[in-house]
């Protein structure tokens, strides 16, 4: 009786059977691990030039903001009174800017200062880095620390009010004299703040004082908008007496 051979394939191991399928996948994660981390990559150069550009544009700001205020100060060079600050973008006035104890008059001093450093400071905010970045000029009445807060507040309020008063009022600074256009730039950029004593000095004489503060707009800020006007009926005339 013959018996045919049978011959039997050997059959794969299942490691050797699954080896392709762990190579391919192992492959496909490697791809996918290199994609990502140039995606990061790319990623990362674009934020690193996004922050160089903003840096960049705040350096230009820096810069011509130091201009208009020195453009100020240039002006005022020779003034024994008025002190214009570029390192914080402050006007003092010295002796001339002191109130007394629970009062908001000025010295007499103070009119003559403001007549100087008025049309410098409009001056400076007329001229193409003035309009780009000058925002408004903050009128800071300070106070010594007697009395409550909000004596103080209203007291600040006060003080600002009639520096304004000085700006605006011809009947309470003659020495002062502006066109109409000109009131009504400072009725545009100048601001009465009411500040209390959060700023207090070393002496509550040195406290009791009045500020310029020159504020800018942001490198992001289009200074070319539209603005409220303040529409104008009747001649300005101070309130405080």
């Amino acid at each position: 009786m013959m018996f045919a051979k049978v011959v039997r394939r050997k059959g794969k191991s299942k490691s050797e059977g699954e080896k392709p399928f762990w190579i391919s996948y192992a492959d496909l994660m490697t791809a996918m691990m290199t994609l990502f981390l140039a995606a990061m990559a790319v990623t990362m150069v674009a934020i690193t030039h996004k922050v160089r550009q903003v840096e960049a544009k705040e350096v230009i700001r820096a810069k011509q903001i130091k201009q208009i205020c020195s453009n100020i100060r240039s002006q005022l060079a020779n003034d024994g009174v008025v002190h214009v600050d570029c390192e914080d973008n402050r006007i003092s006035f010295g002796e001339a800017g002191r109130f007394g104890h629970d009062d908001y008059h000025l010295p007499s001093a103070a009119g003559p200062a403001l007549a100087r450093l008025v049309p410098a400071v409009l001056e400076a905010a007329d001229d193409p880095l003035g309009r780009k970045w000058l925002k408004q000029v903050v009128i800071e009445g300070f106070t010594d620390t007697d009395g409550s807060y909000l004596y103080n507040l209203h007291l600040s309020l006060e003080r600002s009010e009639w520096v304004m008063c000085l700006l605006l009022d011809p009947q309470r600074n003659t020495d002062l004299s502006l066109t109409s256009q000109q009131l009504q730039r400072v009725r545009d950029l100048f601001l009465a703040g009411g500040v209390s004593f959060n700023g207090a000095k070393s002496t509550k004489d040195a406290s009791r004082r009045v500020e310029f503060k020159l504020q800018f707009y942001g490198s992001d800020t289009d200074s070319s908008q539209a603005k409220p006007i303040f529409q104008v009926t009747a001649t300005d005339r101070c309130m405080l007496h």
